[in-house]
């Protein structure tokens, strides 16, 4: 299997890009540079995001392959730009805004699970991991924040500028959280790399090898920046407004001020 996976590995780095782009997208550039460089994973495919806007038959279901692009960025748009696009439509016109997706694959199946725990925690909850056949292990880095809106029939604008307008701002709103996503995985996966690789040199009579047992308990989830927002308002509350229990026994006020902590922690 170590062999296999360093040949998978060695094959899938050196073929050429496929993709329509033809490289890697500059915003996951050093995502896709940290993966490959360790020994226990690859990527085989990633897009970093994008709003899109295709052109295909009512019948076709919008498969891409079947469609024409008439528009595409991996940077936030201008509802000029999608304007400019739908003229350009004959057939059913699709607004599209697709989030990161990255597929990696692993060397064993505690690796996946590290890289699965990343990104979930991360804001990736539609992720998982599949095992094949041939015994690969890949773990799928994917989100839900995804937009899709029809704008033309048959070349038929379907929209005013108004409500295009309103598109543009809404996927480029999506656009942001989608790089502050692949800004927090790539800051947890920096972590739990660090973590896993201090454990594997860690002798087995260490003392402090044990603290190490575990998968790492600091990567920073949504759930923990908004509990920061949180408490930083309460704090500048009980300053504006001086009232008796700031006066109280002490007691009381240390017992506030561990709730606050806790949720830091």
């Amino acid at each position: 299997m170590e062999k296999t996976f360093t040949q998978w590995k060695k094959q899938c780095l050196n073929k050429l890009d496929l993709s329509k782009k033809g490289s890697v997208d500059q915003d996951i550039e050093h995502v896709v540079s940290l993966l490959n460089s360790c020994e226990e994973y690859f990527t085989t495919s990633s897009c970093s995001g994008r709003i899109i806007l295709i052109d295909g038959a009512p019948e076709s279901d919008v498969q891409k392959q079947n469609c024409t692009w008439l528009f595409v960025s991996h940077q936030k748009c201008t509802s000029d730009d999608l304007v400019s696009g739908l003229a350009k439509s004959s057939r059913d016109a699709v607004l599209k805004f697709e989030p990161f997706v990255l597929h990696v694959q692993c060397r064993r199946l505690e690796d996946a699970q590290l890289m699965h725990s990343v990104a979930i925690n991360s804001g990736f909850r539609n992720s998982g991991l599949t095992v094949g056949k041939t015994g690969k292990i890949i773990t799928a880095i994917r989100s839900t924040h995804g937009l899709e809106v029809p704008l033309s029939h048959k070349g038929k604008l379907l929209a005013g500028h108004e409500y295009i307008g309103f598109l543009t701002q809404t996927a480029n709103q999506k656009m942001e959280e989608n790089l502050r996503r692949i800004h927090r995985f790539y800051q947890n996966l920096q972590s739990a790399l660090t973590t896993e690789k201090l454990q594997k040199l860690q002798l087995p009579d260490h003392p402090s090898s044990q603290e190490l047992q575990h998968p790492p308990d600091r990567l920073v989830t949504e759930k923990e920046e908004k509990s920061k927002r949180s408490v930083y308002k309460r704090r500048r509350k009980r300053e504006q407004h001086k009232t008796d229990c700031c006066h109280g026994d002490k007691s009381s006020s240390v017992q506030e001020l561990d709730d606050c902590l806790d949720l830091f922690t």
